[in-house]
């Protein structure tokens, strides 16, 4: 499993918005002159997360991004999941309910099944509010 650069970014930006969360919405320009991002490709980032109910936005001069929910309700897998999709380490675990047709018969199956375990247990068990602990140094 690889994270992309939209998954690392998303993260970026909910935490972002998590350490600034005041109530207020905040432009996507000042979220870009913190992450040293363009707004372009924020807005990019920004679109997955506000479909899946994570973020409220709204347009215009006093518009902009803030968390939808405390930042202790958000779980870190379930953000790099909007931002990457599925995270299993092979397609075959990836099903869900549905069985890989070979998995009677594969040596490895059972591999993957724990690595994909172990993955989503450790992404799913930090929240944002766990990643904002630590004070940073920027505004």
């Amino acid at each position: 499993m690889k994270i992309s650069t939209k998954g690392r970014y998303g993260l970026r930006v909910m935490i972002d918005l998590a350490y600034h969360n005041n109530g207020d919405y905040i432009s996507l320009k000042d979220i870009a002159t913190r992450l040293n991002i363009t707004v372009k490709y924020l807005e990019q980032i920004v679109s997955p997360l506000s479909k899946a109910g994570f973020l409220n936005s709204m347009r215009g001069n006093n518009g902009g991004h803030k968390l939808a929910k405390a930042p202790s309700e958000y779980k870190v897998g379930d953000i790099l999941r909007v931002m990457e999709g599925n995270l299993s380490p092979v397609e075959c675990v990836s099903f869900g309910d549905v069985e890989c047709p070979m998995a009677e018969s594969c040596e490895t199956v059972t591999f993957w099944k724990g690595l994909d375990d172990v993955v989503n247990k450790y992404i799913d068990s930090f929240t944002l509010q766990d990643l904002i602990v630590t004070p940073r140094t920027d505004n």
